[in-house]
């Protein structure tokens, strides 16, 4: 190799370098956080956004809700039902606790909502009730179970529409959450089950973000 050989492959080595540590650095989420230990928390980014579909809904109060419109603050979306014995019980618990040791200056930016994929017994009124067992800022959602099964294959978290004939039935139903960014697109997932002590320690930093 000749010395101006040398020099090529020494400079095109030290660009690519430079090229590396720049896409590093934006695909890290522009330096905020540590991508290993977002994932290590059950927080999985997605590599480009997902706009929601054009669905209204009904939330607790009774009022509607555009889907799309779910914008200002990041959302956790937990498709749930309040007749769930486990999952749902055992999530918005740790949901609350994770809420409760996250810093007082990002807490804010962070909305919880129950999408529930048992319409047929959540009506407005029981979704009140059940979520302020848990935190009365909790949100529910409900509309006809074709909408949110359209809502869930948008955000890729199914479930299996229940035999509603059948007395006290169960639905089949995923653990993990649809994360929504405040730009009211899914930005990403979030494992179940839930770590609290990680998700604490990584939630801050993704809250921060715009």
């Amino acid at each position: 190799m000749t010395r101006v050989q040398k020099t090529v492959f020494i400079l095109v080595a030290i660009v690519a370098l430079i090229l590396g540590l720049t896409v590093n650095k934006v695909l890290s989420g522009r330096g905020q956080g540590d991508p290993t230990a977002m994932i290590d928390a059950g927080i999985i980014l997605l590599p480009s956004t997902r706009s929601l579909p054009d669905l209204q809904m009904t939330d607790q109060n009774g009022k509607k809700v555009a889907v799309d419109e779910l914008k200002g603050k990041w959302t956790m979306l937990f498709f749930g039902y309040t007749f769930c014995p486990d999952i749902c019980p055992t999530t918005l618990a740790q949901l609350r606790q994770i809420k409760s040791e996250l810093p007082k200056d990002v807490v804010g930016n962070l909305r919880i909502v129950l999408v529930s994929v048992d319409p047929n017994r959540d009506t407005p009124e029981k979704l009140k009730q059940y979520l302020g067992y848990f935190d009365p800022d909790f949100q529910g959602l409900t509309a006809p179970v074709e909408d949110i099964q359209k809502l869930a294959n948008a955000v890729s978290i199914p479930f299996i529409p229940a035999d509603t004939s059948k007395p006290n039935y169960t639905v089949d139903h995923s653990g993990n959450l649809a994360l929504l960014g405040p730009d009211g697109t899914q930005r990403g997932f979030i494992r179940s089950p839930l770590n609290n002590q990680k998700m604490v320690a990584q939630l801050p930093g993704l809250l921060a973000r715009k």
